[in-house]
Protein backbone atom coordinates (compact mmCIF):
# COMPACT_ATOMS: atom_id res chain seq x y z
CA UNK A 1 0.00 0.00 0.00
CA UNK A 2 1.16 3.40 -0.94
CA UNK A 3 2.31 5.69 1.92
CA UNK A 4 2.54 9.16 2.66
CA UNK A 5 5.89 9.71 1.81
CA UNK A 6 5.32 7.59 -1.20
CA UNK A 7 2.90 10.25 -2.30
CA UNK A 8 4.71 12.98 -0.84
CA UNK A 9 7.89 11.81 -3.21
CA UNK A 10 5.71 11.88 -6.37
CA UNK A 11 3.91 15.34 -5.77
CA UNK A 12 7.56 17.07 -4.42
CA UNK A 13 6.22 18.44 -1.78
CA UNK A 14 6.59 17.51 2.39
CA UNK A 15 4.75 14.61 3.95
CA UNK A 16 3.08 17.68 6.15
CA UNK A 17 1.79 18.85 3.11
CA UNK A 18 0.40 15.58 1.77
CA UNK A 19 -1.25 14.89 5.52
CA UNK A 20 -2.67 18.39 5.26
CA UNK A 21 -4.07 17.24 1.88
CA UNK A 22 -5.61 14.51 3.07
CA UNK A 23 -6.77 15.61 6.33
CA UNK A 24 -8.92 18.29 4.54
CA UNK A 25 -7.31 21.19 5.92
CA UNK A 26 -7.45 24.89 3.95
CA UNK A 27 -4.17 25.90 4.34
CA UNK A 28 -2.12 24.45 1.43
CA UNK A 29 -1.23 26.27 -1.43
CA UNK A 30 -3.35 25.48 -4.77
CA UNK A 31 -0.29 24.54 -7.07
CA UNK A 32 0.67 22.17 -4.11
CA UNK A 33 -2.63 20.43 -3.18
CA UNK A 34 -3.08 19.55 -6.85
CA UNK A 35 -0.15 18.03 -7.24
CA UNK A 36 -0.75 16.06 -4.24
CA UNK A 37 -4.50 15.06 -5.30
CA UNK A 38 -2.85 14.03 -8.61
CA UNK A 39 -0.36 11.52 -6.65
CA UNK A 40 -2.64 10.76 -4.62
CA UNK A 41 -4.89 8.94 -7.15
CA UNK A 42 -1.69 7.66 -9.30
CA UNK A 43 -0.23 5.94 -6.27
CA UNK A 44 -3.87 4.56 -5.32
CA UNK A 45 -3.11 5.99 -1.91
CA UNK A 46 -5.69 4.86 0.78
CA UNK A 47 -5.65 6.71 4.24
CA UNK A 48 -5.26 4.27 7.40
CA UNK A 49 -8.62 4.75 9.19
CA UNK A 50 -8.32 2.62 12.11
CA UNK A 51 -4.75 4.56 13.29
CA UNK A 52 -6.59 8.09 12.01
CA UNK A 53 -9.27 7.64 15.02
CA UNK A 54 -6.96 6.21 17.47
CA UNK A 55 -4.54 9.39 17.08
CA UNK A 56 -7.96 10.89 17.66
CA UNK A 57 -9.07 9.42 20.66
CA UNK A 58 -11.93 7.27 19.33
CA UNK A 59 -12.78 4.34 17.67
CA UNK A 60 -14.66 5.54 14.78
CA UNK A 61 -17.24 2.93 15.65
CA UNK A 62 -21.27 3.27 16.97
CA UNK A 63 -23.33 0.65 17.93
CA UNK A 64 -27.07 0.35 17.74
CA UNK A 65 -28.79 -2.66 19.89
CA UNK A 66 -32.27 -2.99 18.79
CA UNK A 67 -34.39 -6.04 19.41
CA UNK A 68 -35.55 -7.33 16.11
CA UNK A 69 -34.25 -6.06 12.70
CA UNK A 70 -36.69 -7.81 10.81
CA UNK A 71 -39.06 -5.76 12.12
CA UNK A 72 -39.53 -2.72 9.94
CA UNK A 73 -39.29 0.16 12.61
CA UNK A 74 -35.99 -0.96 13.82
CA UNK A 75 -34.70 -1.30 10.17
CA UNK A 76 -35.72 1.89 9.10
CA UNK A 77 -34.54 3.52 12.39
CA UNK A 78 -30.56 1.54 11.82
CA UNK A 79 -30.81 3.14 8.12
CA UNK A 80 -31.42 6.47 9.60
CA UNK A 81 -28.76 6.05 12.26
CA UNK A 82 -26.08 5.33 9.63
CA UNK A 83 -27.27 8.08 7.90
CA UNK A 84 -26.89 10.28 10.92
CA UNK A 85 -23.15 9.22 11.57
CA UNK A 86 -21.49 9.30 8.60
CA UNK A 87 -21.67 12.29 8.83
CA UNK A 88 -19.94 12.78 12.17
CA UNK A 89 -17.66 10.11 10.53
CA UNK A 90 -18.66 7.37 12.32
CA UNK A 91 -19.62 3.62 11.13
CA UNK A 92 -22.11 1.56 13.03
CA UNK A 93 -21.85 -1.68 14.23
CA UNK A 94 -25.67 -3.47 14.43
CA UNK A 95 -26.68 -6.02 17.02
CA UNK A 96 -30.25 -7.83 17.57
CA UNK A 97 -30.86 -9.28 20.71
CA UNK A 98 -34.96 -10.46 19.86
CA UNK A 99 -35.61 -8.99 23.11
CA UNK A 100 -33.93 -11.37 25.75
CA UNK A 101 -32.25 -10.25 28.74
CA UNK A 102 -29.51 -12.48 28.56
CA UNK A 103 -28.85 -11.65 24.90
CA UNK A 104 -29.09 -7.92 25.71
CA UNK A 105 -26.72 -8.32 29.15
CA UNK A 106 -24.04 -10.32 26.89
CA UNK A 107 -24.14 -7.73 23.65
CA UNK A 108 -23.43 -4.76 25.88
CA UNK A 109 -20.90 -6.59 28.25
CA UNK A 110 -18.98 -6.70 24.99
CA UNK A 111 -19.27 -3.03 24.27
CA UNK A 112 -16.37 -0.58 25.55
CA UNK A 113 -14.28 2.11 24.79
CA UNK A 114 -11.87 -0.12 23.10
CA UNK A 115 -14.63 -1.53 20.79
CA UNK A 116 -16.83 1.74 20.43
CA UNK A 117 -17.85 5.01 21.15
CA UNK A 118 -21.08 5.31 22.19
CA UNK A 119 -23.98 2.48 22.14
CA UNK A 120 -27.95 3.80 21.42
CA UNK A 121 -29.65 0.74 23.02
CA UNK A 122 -33.49 0.36 22.53
CA UNK A 123 -33.94 -2.26 25.73
CA UNK A 124 -36.41 -4.65 26.11
CA UNK A 125 -35.54 -6.55 28.87
CA UNK A 126 -32.38 -5.34 29.93
CA UNK A 127 -31.98 -4.33 34.06
CA UNK A 128 -30.20 -1.01 35.32
CA UNK A 129 -27.25 -3.45 36.37
CA UNK A 130 -27.18 -4.23 32.83
CA UNK A 131 -26.52 -1.07 31.44
CA UNK A 132 -24.33 0.53 33.80
CA UNK A 133 -20.19 0.42 33.56
CA UNK A 134 -20.48 0.32 30.04
CA UNK A 135 -17.43 3.40 29.75
CA UNK A 136 -18.70 4.99 27.03
CA UNK A 137 -21.90 7.37 26.26
CA UNK A 138 -25.08 5.51 26.72
CA UNK A 139 -27.91 6.76 24.35
CA UNK A 140 -31.56 5.01 25.63
CA UNK A 141 -34.32 4.72 22.68
CA UNK A 142 -38.29 4.46 23.25
CA UNK A 143 -39.89 4.71 26.75
CA UNK A 144 -37.95 2.40 29.50
CA UNK A 145 -38.93 1.70 33.05
CA UNK A 146 -35.29 2.41 34.26
CA UNK A 147 -34.35 4.94 36.37
CA UNK A 148 -30.50 5.83 35.68
CA UNK A 149 -28.63 8.48 34.38
CA UNK A 150 -28.83 8.32 30.93
CA UNK A 151 -29.58 10.22 27.55
CA UNK A 152 -32.83 8.89 26.41
CA UNK A 153 -34.67 9.70 23.03
CA UNK A 154 -38.18 9.08 22.28
CA UNK A 155 -41.78 10.36 21.68
CA UNK A 156 -44.82 9.90 24.17
CA UNK A 157 -46.12 6.65 23.85
CA UNK A 158 -49.04 6.94 26.21
CA UNK A 159 -49.93 10.22 23.70
CA UNK A 160 -49.87 8.49 20.79
CA UNK A 161 -51.49 5.73 21.97
CA UNK A 162 -54.39 7.97 22.97
CA UNK A 163 -54.26 10.43 20.00
CA UNK A 164 -54.89 6.85 17.79
CA UNK A 165 -57.77 5.42 20.09
CA UNK A 166 -59.26 8.79 19.84
CA UNK A 167 -58.96 9.01 16.29
CA UNK A 168 -61.24 5.53 16.03
CA UNK A 169 -63.79 6.85 18.89
CA UNK A 170 -64.40 10.16 16.68
CA UNK A 171 -65.18 8.02 13.61
CA UNK A 172 -67.92 6.29 15.92
CA UNK A 173 -66.16 3.19 17.22
CA UNK A 174 -67.20 1.91 20.53
CA UNK A 175 -65.88 -1.63 21.24
CA UNK A 176 -62.12 -0.56 20.58
CA UNK A 177 -60.08 -3.35 21.04
CA UNK A 178 -56.10 -3.36 21.26
CA UNK A 179 -53.28 -6.01 20.06
CA UNK A 180 -49.90 -6.32 21.76
CA UNK A 181 -47.48 -7.87 23.62
CA UNK A 182 -48.24 -8.37 27.31
CA UNK A 183 -47.39 -4.70 28.82
CA UNK A 184 -45.36 -5.62 31.84
CA UNK A 185 -42.99 -2.50 31.46
CA UNK A 186 -41.50 -0.36 28.48
CA UNK A 187 -43.20 0.82 25.29
CA UNK A 188 -45.83 -2.03 26.02
CA UNK A 189 -47.10 -0.67 29.09
CA UNK A 190 -46.89 2.92 27.78
CA UNK A 191 -49.13 2.56 24.93
CA UNK A 192 -51.95 0.01 26.83
CA UNK A 193 -51.60 3.29 29.39
CA UNK A 194 -52.56 5.66 26.40
CA UNK A 195 -55.23 3.54 24.92
CA UNK A 196 -57.08 2.98 28.74
CA UNK A 197 -56.77 7.17 29.32
CA UNK A 198 -58.54 7.55 25.56
CA UNK A 199 -61.56 5.24 26.20
CA UNK A 200 -61.99 6.45 30.21
CA UNK A 201 -61.95 10.18 28.45
CA UNK A 202 -64.69 9.19 26.07
CA UNK A 203 -66.78 7.55 29.24
CA UNK A 204 -66.30 3.68 27.32
CA UNK A 205 -65.71 0.65 29.46
CA UNK A 206 -62.86 -1.32 29.85
CA UNK A 207 -63.53 -4.52 28.34
CA UNK A 208 -60.46 -6.89 29.65
CA UNK A 209 -61.60 -9.19 26.78
CA UNK A 210 -60.60 -6.76 24.13
CA UNK A 211 -57.38 -6.59 25.31
CA UNK A 212 -55.42 -9.45 23.19
CA UNK A 213 -51.92 -10.58 23.86
CA UNK A 214 -49.80 -11.08 20.92
CA UNK A 215 -46.16 -13.05 21.83
CA UNK A 216 -44.58 -11.06 19.17
CA UNK A 217 -45.07 -8.23 16.97
CA UNK A 218 -45.06 -9.53 13.63
CA UNK A 219 -48.26 -10.35 11.13
CA UNK A 220 -48.75 -14.09 12.12
CA UNK A 221 -49.41 -12.60 15.90
CA UNK A 222 -51.79 -10.31 15.22
CA UNK A 223 -53.55 -12.45 12.69
CA UNK A 224 -54.00 -15.01 15.75
CA UNK A 225 -55.06 -12.14 18.22
CA UNK A 226 -57.68 -10.81 15.79
CA UNK A 227 -59.25 -14.30 15.14
CA UNK A 228 -59.71 -14.31 19.44
CA UNK A 229 -61.10 -10.86 19.20
CA UNK A 230 -63.98 -11.89 16.05
CA UNK A 231 -64.36 -15.04 17.84
CA UNK A 232 -66.10 -13.01 20.97
CA UNK A 233 -70.31 -13.08 21.72
CA UNK A 234 -68.72 -8.87 21.05
CA UNK A 235 -66.67 -8.17 18.76
CA UNK A 236 -64.71 -5.18 18.36
CA UNK A 237 -65.43 -2.50 15.84
CA UNK A 238 -62.29 -1.37 15.79
CA UNK A 239 -58.86 -2.49 17.08
CA UNK A 240 -55.52 -0.48 17.99
CA UNK A 241 -51.98 -2.32 17.59
CA UNK A 242 -49.00 -1.60 18.56
CA UNK A 243 -47.34 -2.21 15.47
CA UNK A 244 -47.75 -1.97 11.78
CA UNK A 245 -47.22 -5.84 11.48
CA UNK A 246 -49.66 -6.61 13.76
CA UNK A 247 -52.29 -4.39 12.32
CA UNK A 248 -51.75 -5.87 8.83
CA UNK A 249 -52.08 -9.37 10.62
CA UNK A 250 -55.15 -8.01 11.89
CA UNK A 251 -56.48 -6.47 8.14
CA UNK A 252 -55.79 -10.49 7.39
CA UNK A 253 -57.72 -12.14 9.99
CA UNK A 254 -60.57 -9.93 9.28
CA UNK A 255 -60.94 -10.07 5.58
CA UNK A 256 -60.50 -13.87 5.69
CA UNK A 257 -63.65 -14.12 7.85
CA UNK A 258 -65.63 -12.26 4.67
CA UNK A 259 -65.81 -9.16 6.59
CA UNK A 260 -64.43 -5.22 6.00
CA UNK A 261 -61.72 -2.62 6.80
CA UNK A 262 -62.97 -0.16 7.90
CA UNK A 263 -66.51 -1.03 7.16
CA UNK A 264 -66.67 -3.67 10.21
CA UNK A 265 -63.23 -3.32 11.81
CA UNK A 266 -61.57 -0.15 11.68
CA UNK A 267 -57.68 -0.41 12.25
CA UNK A 268 -55.24 1.90 13.82
CA UNK A 269 -51.41 0.48 13.42
CA UNK A 270 -47.95 2.36 15.25
CA UNK A 271 -44.76 2.98 13.60
CA UNK A 272 -45.89 4.34 10.10
CA UNK A 273 -43.59 1.58 8.21
CA UNK A 274 -42.65 2.68 4.95
CA UNK A 275 -45.19 -0.27 3.45
CA UNK A 276 -48.10 0.52 5.66
CA UNK A 277 -48.66 3.37 2.99
CA UNK A 278 -48.77 0.83 0.30
CA UNK A 279 -51.08 -1.95 1.73
CA UNK A 280 -54.52 -2.55 0.51
CA UNK A 281 -56.33 -0.93 2.36
CA UNK A 282 -53.34 1.72 3.48
CA UNK A 283 -52.80 1.80 7.09
CA UNK A 284 -53.97 4.65 9.59
CA UNK A 285 -50.64 4.65 11.29
CA UNK A 286 -48.80 6.70 14.18
CA UNK A 287 -45.72 7.89 12.39
CA UNK A 288 -43.02 8.90 14.71
CA UNK A 289 -40.42 11.04 12.97
CA UNK A 290 -37.59 8.31 12.53
CA UNK A 291 -35.33 10.79 11.22
CA UNK A 292 -35.15 13.28 14.15
CA UNK A 293 -35.19 10.46 16.33
CA UNK A 294 -31.97 8.62 15.25
CA UNK A 295 -30.46 12.21 14.10
CA UNK A 296 -30.97 12.93 18.19
CA UNK A 297 -29.49 9.76 19.12
CA UNK A 298 -26.22 10.39 17.35
CA UNK A 299 -25.95 14.14 18.31
CA UNK A 300 -26.08 12.81 22.23
CA UNK A 301 -23.29 10.74 21.83
CA UNK A 302 -21.33 13.46 20.20
CA UNK A 303 -22.38 15.90 22.67
CA UNK A 304 -21.49 13.33 25.50
CA UNK A 305 -18.14 12.17 24.45
CA UNK A 306 -17.35 16.46 24.02
CA UNK A 307 -18.62 17.21 27.41
CA UNK A 308 -18.86 14.26 29.75
CA UNK A 309 -20.44 16.23 32.75
CA UNK A 310 -23.61 17.52 31.36
CA UNK A 311 -26.61 16.75 32.81
CA UNK A 312 -28.67 13.45 31.26
CA UNK A 313 -31.08 14.71 28.76
CA UNK A 314 -34.41 13.53 27.90
CA UNK A 315 -35.24 14.32 23.95
CA UNK A 316 -38.80 14.13 22.92
CA UNK A 317 -39.53 13.12 19.11
CA UNK A 318 -42.73 14.46 17.07
CA UNK A 319 -45.14 11.52 15.95
CA UNK A 320 -48.28 12.17 13.60
CA UNK A 321 -51.31 10.54 12.81
CA UNK A 322 -51.75 9.02 9.46
CA UNK A 323 -55.25 8.63 8.16
CA UNK A 324 -55.26 6.49 5.67
CA UNK A 325 -58.06 3.76 4.25
CA UNK A 326 -58.01 1.27 7.36
CA UNK A 327 -60.02 3.65 9.04
CA UNK A 328 -61.96 5.92 6.31
CA UNK A 329 -64.68 4.40 3.58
Amino acid sequence: MATLRDVAVLAGVSVKTVSNVVNGYDFVKPENRRRVEDALVATGYRPNVGARNLRRGRTGFLALVVPELSIPYFGELAGGVIAAAARLDWNVLIEQTQGDRARERDTLAALGPHLVDGALVSPQAAEADDLTGLGVPVVLLGEHPLALPFDHVGIDNVLAAHTAVRHLIDIGRRRIAVIGQHPTRGTAAQRLTGYHAALTEAGLPRRDDLVAEALRYHHRDGALAMDRLLDLPEPPDAVFCFNDMLAQGAVRAVVDRGLRVPGDVAIVGFDNADHSAYSVPSLTTIAPDKVALAEAAVDLVHRRRADPDFPPEDIPIPFTLQIRESTTP
